[in-house]
């Protein structure tokens, strides 16, 4: 009798926590937000495209990455054709010269038309760049965690708030899954499917497929209780809302004195820590009357830890380096030069990279998983 491999706990496929997606995909955001060197843009978007395609499960929300990809292209494009229009002919290298129209007095100091520099459009790609890696980021976090699972982690208490914002943030991935579905049965009936024809053909099913969404989330949430509450004491009420508003005044306090950059950096993160303290027991007060279950949370174990510290390390380190050396983080455009790679930053973006190494594998997600799931069921007809 042949001897059996059992595979480790580490190797089988699991869902990694939503938060801990989201949280690295905030982290990139972070570093994404403090630089505007396309070099490290690109080097951004590079890691958490190969992180997606790495983990991303089998799902109709999973191929959120290409459309977000997608949106930030258009979004450069329409920067630059801006700068075009407005730019005012910054720079001393002039591309070429647009007609120029007239405007008010009112209106002084906006132009319209008149020499286009290859300084202003440079610029206005590197600003463009910055939106779109960004998007790229919240792409990334959108094709790695589950909504409905997102939804089973908030608190009680903004159960009602977390259902508006997951489906707001499974709008992108359904409209991405409704194309497709259009595109394919128009393609098996021999109508077009590219280009502006098979657009315009396809907005109504598209549309239509969306309200039918909306009537079935409608009746399963008034058919599942939803809003339904239990009593709570006039006085847990009165905590509760007092512990709240004191998070929100010292919250406003401490962000509002470390983006300003208030001397006595201590007494800022004081305040952000007595809020983040308060919220979090107000809120566990306040989710006393939701009438509300979990069943079969996702663990939150080391996988989820290395993902937020890959995350977040690089935010601090792009922070540290942009009190340092801040020339380092930008992409200069006067004069016009080829824009460096920082080591520093390029390491920490690399970091970032970990979680496609050290997560879980998604159930079905990818030629690894399946190998997986291979090797279990072989396992078992030989057992």
């Amino acid at each position: 009798m042949k001897p059996q491999h059992r595979l480790g706990a580490a190797a089988l496929p699991r869902w990694t926590h939503p938060v801990a997606w989201w949280a690295w995909a905030l982290g990139l955001v972070a570093c994404v937000s403090r630089t505007t060197n396309p070099l490290l843009h690109a080097l951004i978007v590079s890691v958490a495209g190969w992180v997606v395609a790495r983990r991303r499960p089998e799902a109709p929300w999973a191929n959120s990455f290409a459309l977000f990809c997608r949106l930030g292209i258009v979004v450069i494009a329409i920067r630059v054709v801006v700068a075009m229009i407005l730019g005012g002919g910054l720079g001393d290298h002039v591309l070429f010269t647009l007609p120029s129209i007239q405007l008010p007095d009112w209106v002084a100091g906006i132009t319209l038309g008149g020499p286009v520099t290859a300084e202003a459009l440079l610029s206005a790609l590197y600003e463009g760049a910055v939106i779109a890696a960004i998007l790229a980021c919240i792409g990334a976090a959108n094709s790695l965690a589950s909504p409905a699972r997102l939804l089973a982690t908030v608190p009680a208490a903004l159960y009602e708030v977390g259902v508006s914002i997951v489906v707001a943030l499974s709008f992108a991935p359904q409209l991405v899954a409704d194309v497709s579905r259009v595109q394919t049965a128009r393609r098996l009936r021999g109508r077009p499917h590219r280009g502006v024809r098979a657009l315009a053909g396809s907005a109504m099913p598209v549309f239509e497929g969306a309200l039918e969404r909306a009537v079935d989330l409608a009746a399963a949430m008034d058919s599942r209780g939803y809003g339904r509450t239990r009593p709570m004491k006039p006085r847990d009420q009165f905590i509760a809302r007092v512990l709240v508003l004191i998070s929100l005044i010292a919250l406003s306090i401490g962000v509002y004195a470390l983006v300003d950059g208030v001397d006595g950096s201590w007494v800022s993160w004081s305040f952000v820590a007595i809020g983040i303290i308060c919220a979090m027991v107000g809120l566990r007060i306040a989710g006393r009357r939701s009438i509300r279950t979990r069943y079969r949370p996702d663990p939150w174990a080391l996988p989820e830890w290395l993902v937020l510290l890959s995350g977040w390390i690089p935010a601090a380190l792009f922070i540290a380096v942009a009190v340092n050396d801040p020339a380092s983080l930008t992409g200069q455009t006067s004069p016009l030069q080829w824009p460096a790679l920082p080591a520093i930053p390029a390491i920490a973006v690399l970091m970032a990279a970990l979680p496609g190494i050290v997560t879980p594998l998604p159930p079905g997600g990818g030629p690894a998983s399946t190998g997986v799931a291979s090797e279990l069921r072989r396992q078992e007809v030989l057992s």
